[in-house]
């Protein structure tokens, strides 16, 4: 998904992430790729994680690549991609550093993965290179987790069970720094019975809406439109997930 690394958790992302409606969400971008001006073919899926999105999207007969900074998300994906006709081309690379052999018709990016980029000069740099590798008028989408979500979340304590995984998840944010971090303590049951303990924290940054409308335009995207989640309504002020649409 980031640049922050997923090992262990990797492996049970999915069935911990069952919130994520992965289905839905294919959905709501394919609606939106439709209106697109530019006919899209071609989908590059930025920090895909372990590939649902963009499985779905090559399912309905997109092209596309996926690309990630997590090897063992990558693994994950291609795993899961093995069934399909045209499964999706994977990439490892993280975001700053997003290189493709031609320009793409779309790019999309899911699941508050732009929130993993904690500095705006990465998050600009980003944003640049997605613009060089779209197509004249093509579309970016992506989702963020708001301030007002993360800022709620501070010192809250989530568990997520799925019967083979445990997940304890504490969450911190400091308002100096506009970050919350998440503290992940995942208990995974082995063949014989036992039980195996990993510790992984990961990082998010608050970003507003003017801060990423203005790297945006830096970018040289031309039309911004920010709503709530899955909707093209304007967001609510206690919003938990903005959409953004860039062309």
């Amino acid at each position: 998904m980031s640049g922050q690394s997923y090992t262990a958790f990797a492996a049970s992302y999915d069935g911990l992430m069952l919130d994520g409606h992965y289905r839905r969400r294919a959905a709501y971008l394919m609606r939106e790729l439709r209106k697109s001006a530019v006919p899209v073919r071609t989908v590059l899926d930025l920090a895909c994680g372990t590939g649902s999105i963009a499985c779905l999207l090559a399912e309905h007969g997109f092209s596309v690549i996926a690309s990630d900074a997590s090897e063992d998300m990558l693994a994950q994906a291609a795993r899961k991609a093995a069934r399909l006709k045209n499964p999706p081309l994977f990439l490892q690379q993280s975001m700053t550093k997003l290189r493709l052999t031609e320009p793409v018709d779309a790019v999309v990016s899911t699941m508050d993965s732009l929130n993993y980029l904690t500095k705006e000069r990465d998050l600009l740099e980003t944003f640049q290179r997605v613009r060089r590798w779209l197509k004249p008028g093509g579309r970016f989408l992506f989702d963020v987790n708001t301030p007002c979500k993360l800022r709620r979340m501070d010192r809250q304590t989530y568990m997520d069970d799925t019967g083979e995984s445990f997940c304890v998840w504490q969450t911190f944010f400091s308002e100096k720094k506009q970050i919350c971090t998440y503290q992940v303590d995942l208990f995974q049951q082995r063949s014989d019975g036992a039980w195996t303990r990993t510790f992984e924290e990961h990082r998010e940054r608050a970003w507003t809406r003017k801060t990423l409308t203005d790297c945006l335009h830096k970018a040289g995207f031309s039309r911004v439109r920010v709503c709530g989640d899955l909707t093209r309504r304007p967001p609510e002020p206690d919003e938990d997930r903005w959409q953004f649409l860039a062309v």
